[in-house]
């Protein structure tokens, strides 16, 4: 409530007039990873522009940039994130077209073209003025914070990545060094769990075979493999404490200078299933608002994972896919061809018809991958208020050279979307109702 002296002419005191303003709404549209390699501002589809602008209103909108900007000036690293992802740097301003504000740097394919890939992308984003986070010229400058000013409120994006490979990991300089340019990396042990008599059968195995297999209380480790005991056999995925004391050191910061703060991570990591995060991605992404994130956004597995509400503040395991059009780069690398023994006279095209057996297995023939969600929270101060939770389609089934744009999905498609995410969400305690094609989260 505020309060208004109201004066007449001569200054008299006529009463205070008390008027109520109500809390101002914050929206944030956010996505999941884009594979961006054709333009989107040529296209006129009605469900497609409605998407459009569902994102252009919102106060902040988000994706993850899993690609690189150039005009192959630099040279493909000796080892890629998979695929050496490379698009035309005018693809960076239809990223803007369609809304995007803010977008994540820190995922497996930052180091494909080495640091002059990365450094060049840096250059095409900051020009088509997109807030970026997650990759620098040093482990420090990774690592840190990056704010969108809005109308409406100031967001903090931090963004790091648990696939990568290990080249791409940003360092710090010490003394005369100068720092490594990179990623933000949040690194995790791996231990499998074995039971007594499991181990005793393979320590002799290991015995036979000569390898050092020195089982004690704390476990034992061969073939860069950790084993601890257990009652059952299983994974156990733990983050490293160094890496989260300093992400959330960094949170914590951004939490007294920003109205939200987004913490974003690419991860492939599973706990079998693609769509089920590996135990270390829920520990991280808990301490995570706990050290003052207002949501956390996963992307990475090209596949929706389940909703969490921990705090009252979001946890999005995964996203999906927002733009996947990996098919359709100018260009690959020779590791690439000579990978499936394709000779000089066989190109793009080629390699994906032996990648994917002419779409009969990978992405192609996968139809949870061409399905996501456009998820919008409403924040009222500091309480989330809505979630909502818009299903769309990258067009399974369509050519290579069509899918992997998206749009809204309607119909049966949208109540399989929202199902899959329904399922998805109650080992997390979350219930999402659908309403008119919408899912929305019961965050009360």
């Amino acid at each position: 409530m505020r309060g208004f002296r109201v004066t007449g002419l001569a200054g008299l005191a006529l009463g205070w007039l008390v008027i109520s303003i109500p809390a101002q709404e914050f929206t944030l549209a956010l996505t999941g990873d884009a594979i961006i390699t054709r333009r989107l501002s040529v296209y006129e589809e009605p469900d497609f522009l409605e998407m459009i602008d569902m994102i252009r209103g919102a106060d902040a909108a988000f994706t993850n940039l899993e690609m690189l900007f150039h005009n192959y000036e630099p040279y493909p690293a000796h080892q890629s994130g998979g695929t050496w992802m490379r698009g035309d740097p005018l693809l960076a301003k239809e990223l803007v077209w369609a809304g995007i504000d803010m977008v994540s740097r820190a995922n497996n394919h930052t180091g494909d073209y080495g640091v002059e890939g990365l450094r060049l992308t840096t250059k095409y984003v900051d020009d088509a003025g997109l807030v970026h986070a997650g990759a620098g010229e040093s482990l420090a400058e990774a690592r840190e914070a990056r704010f969108l000013e809005t109308a409406r409120g100031r967001v903090a994006l931090i963004s790091m990545a648990s696939t990568f490979p290990d080249h791409s990991r940003a360092g710090n300089a010490r003394g005369s060094m100068k720092s490594r340019p990179g990623l933000s990396p949040l690194r995790y042990t791996t231990e499998r769990v074995a039971t007594a008599a499991q181990l005793d059968r393979f320590q002799v195995l290991a015995d036979e075979m000569g390898l050092n297999f020195n089982r004690s209380d704390r476990g034992a480790r061969t073939l860069s493999t950790n084993f601890v005991e257990g009652p059952e056999v299983g994974v156990v995925t733990r983050p490293n404490p160094e890496d989260v004391a300093e992400i959330a050191a960094v949170v914590r910061s951004a939490s007294r200078l920003a109205d939200q703060v987004i913490v974003t991570i690419h991860a492939h990591e599973s706990r079998g299933e693609r769509s089920v995060p590996a135990d270390f991605l829920v520990e991280f992404a808990r301490a995570m608002v706990d050290a003052g994130a207002t949501m956390f956004v996963g992307h990475g597995p090209h596949v929706l994972r389940g909703i969490e509400i921990y705090k009252g503040k979001p946890i999005f395991y995964s996203l999906g896919d927002f733009v996947f059009q990996n098919e359709t780069l100018l260009r690959l690398p020779e590791e690439n061809y000579l990978r499936y023994d394709l000779g000089l006279n066989e190109h793009v095209a080629d390699f994906n018809a032996m990648r994917y057996q002419n779409e009969t297995v990978g992405f192609p023939a996968n139809p949870e991958i061409w399905e996501a969600v456009v998820a919008m929270p409403t924040f009222t101060k500091d309480e989330l208020t809505e979630l909502a939770l818009h299903p769309i389609t990258l067009g399974f089934g369509e050519p290579a050279w069509v899918r992997g744009r998206p749009m809204l999905a309607r119909g049966d498609l949208a109540k399989k979307i929202l199902n899959d995410l329904i399922q998805r969400s109650k080992p997390f305690g979350t219930v999402i109702d659908v309403r008119e094609g919408v899912g929305y989260v019961r965050v009360r």
